[in-house]
């Protein structure tokens, strides 16, 4: 069986929500994703910031979780820094609520594919997440997660088919991602204390 592995990559944050500090908004969604991520059977999981968020990473892991340390927080990064490992696959960390589903059908393609990536779904800039068989194709670009698109890690592709796209969701980046967290929803426990906590509903 492929050894796999799931990547948090803790990049910035650029909005919280009225009332809520940013850097506390930050560490909720990340603690969720990293959450999310140890329910995962059949995959390892790791988190990846660059130096200066050592400390936020090491706040919310788990024990034994491995902490890669990267120059620049881009998939391709952390793909370079990753060894012993025959797939990989890197997410944001603005998604508390997404579901384990969602991660597994973006490992999936890699099968038969060099290269998968979950798109923001509503259509929205930026990557949910990327997805590489080890090590990673010298043709795919540097991905912004923020502002990459599917298109662009197709650019360089052999072939378009080389880069699978995967089931989206959306990220948390401003008011209208806001208002469709769903209450009934299990997980992102960390989100909605603190949405609890500031008086917005949750």
């Amino acid at each position: 069986m492929a050894r796999r592995v799931v990547v948090a990559l803790l990049g910035p944050v650029h909005w919280s929500p009225p009332g809520v500090d940013l850097a506390e908004w930050r560490a909720a969604l990340a603690e969720d994703v990293i959450d999310l991520l140890a329910t995962l059977n059949e995959v390892e999981v790791a988190v990846a910031v660059t130096p200066a968020d050592r400390a936020l990473a090491d706040a919310l892991v788990w024990p034994g979780t491995a902490v890669y340390e990267v120059a620049e927080p881009t998939p391709n990064a952390v793909f370079a820094a990753l060894e012993g490992y025959d797939q990989a696959a890197v997410l944001v960390s603005d998604v508390p609520d997404l579901p384990a589903l969602t991660v597994g059908k973006l490992l999936r393609p890699l099968t038969t594919r060099p290269v998968a990536v979950a798109p923001v779904e509503g259509g929205g800039p930026g990557l949910l997440g990327v997805a590489v068989r080890l090590p990673a194709p010298d043709w795919l670009p540097t991905l912004e997660l923020d502002t990459a698109t599917p298109a662009a890690a197709r650019a360089n592709a052999p072939r378009p088919g080389d880069v699978a796209v995967t089931a989206g969701w959306r990220r948390l980046r401003g008011p209208a991602d806001l208002a469709t967290l769903d209450p009934a929803f299990e997980g992102w426990e960390a989100t909605r204390a603190l949405l609890s906590g500031s008086g917005r509903p949750a």
